[in-house]
């Protein structure tokens, strides 16, 4: 075959590789287009007047920026209170049910016992029942033992794990060589050490993502908040919300001001830590 006909040949290739690429980042670039629509237009409406967002044709930005909307929603709606209450009942479980849910995968990966398959066969199929199942049993559960209208209910069952977390978990453990381990055992390490001292600063990505799906899944739980507390000063940022929406039903401005604030700490979160989140993911492989 000729040098010709091989260079026509690589030169088609080429040509077909890069219409594959710009045809993936075209649909990337649409795709987040329209992903960023919604909360430009939210961004845009929470900076107009009141009766701005009725306007034909909508303006995408503002004559005037309206900043003292951010005020209102900061003094009248206690934000920061229901801030600071989510902070508190979030952050607790989420670290505790990282350490917890890691000491069950190490010990599911690593360590032989027992029917081991069948318990972590057993934790997997939790994963597969609704909420809503349990729902009314754990209301009934704790408002007998006086939980209810408290933040326990939203905090205890979390400081013990999760299944995902656990399987999550897991499969990063397997990806680890069992050499480290093995040398591990070498100078006298037992197994508590070794999860402490080798495994877990390892698994850092993989800790880090869980955290970031614990912290995102509890800092927008609606339901829970709005089925165990009843007391205004002990509201989440998201019962605010709800209350303040439902006080302020036709004042679209404050109401989206006080969505784009509840969101600053998911964005900034996931800006300074996407990093570990991608890799987490992509370490995490479906061995064993």
């Amino acid at each position: 075959m000729s040098n010709a006909v091989l260079g026509v040949r690589h030169r088609r290739k080429l040509a077909n590789e890069r219409i594959r690429k710009a045809a993936a980042y075209l649909f990337l670039i649409c795709g987040s287009i329209v992903m960023a629509v919604p909360f430009l237009w939210m961004l845009s409406t929470s900076l107009k007047e009141q009766g701005a967002i009725f306007n034909m044709p909508p303006e995408w930005i503002p004559e005037h920026f309206e900043w003292s909307n951010y005020k209102v929603v900061l003094m009248e709606a206690d934000f920061l209170q229901g801030f600071r209450n989510t902070l508190i009942l979030v952050i607790p479980p989420t670290l505790l049910g990282l350490f917890t849910s890691s000491l069950a995968a190490y010990a599911f990966a690593r360590m032989k016992f027992p029917a081991r398959n069948v318990l972590f066969i057993l934790l997997l199929a939790t994963m597969m029942i609704p909420g809503v199942v349990t729902m009314i049993p754990s209301f009934i559960l704790y408002k007998s033992i006086g939980w209810v209208d408290s933040w326990l209910p939203l905090m205890i069952p979390g400081m013990f794990g999760a299944a995902a977390a656990v399987f999550f978990m897991r499969q990063f453990f397997l990806t680890i060589p069992s050499e480290l381990e093995d040398a591990a055992k070498m100078d006298g390490l037992g197994p508590f050490r070794i999860f402490l001292q080798i495994m877990l600063p390892l698994c850092k990505p993989a800790l880090l993502t869980q955290g970031i799906l614990g912290f995102l899944g509890g800092y927008n739980d609606f339901l829970g908040p709005l089925i165990y507390i009843n007391s205004p000063e002990k509201f989440t940022l998201q019962l605010v919300l709800a209350s303040f929406q439902g006080f302020y039903n036709a004042q679209w401005t404050y109401i989206m001001a006080g969505s784009v604030l509840a969101l600053i700490p998911t964005v900034l979160l996931f800006f300074f830590a996407q990093r570990y989140f991608v890799e987490g993911i992509s370490m995490t492989g479906m061995k064993g």
